[in-house]
């Protein structure tokens, strides 16, 4: 799974968890609900000021959106 793919999933998937229509996300970040649609389709990819601006909307971090499912974190020594 490239990492468009792993950005849009995640960002449908928590948007969904937290309630918020594509039609709410799309006016609290400035953005069209064409081109959110566009990024969770994975056919564009934002800026990395606009995932930062999608990771602070949904009070998540970047590194999240950007974590492929099922990929466990390693700790540092």
């Amino acid at each position: 799974m490239d990492l468009k793919e792993v950005l849009s999933n995640n960002l449908r998937r928590i948007r969904n968890e937290t309630g918020r229509t594509q039609e709410d996300m799309a006016h609290l970040l400035g953005i069209s609900t064409r081109y959110l649609g566009s990024i969770e389709r994975s056919k564009v990819s934002p800026s990395v000021t606009l995932l930062g601006q999608i990771a602070d909307a949904l009070g998540v971090s970047p590194n999240e959106l950007l974590t492929p499912p099922g990929t466990q974190k390693r700790k540092r020594c």
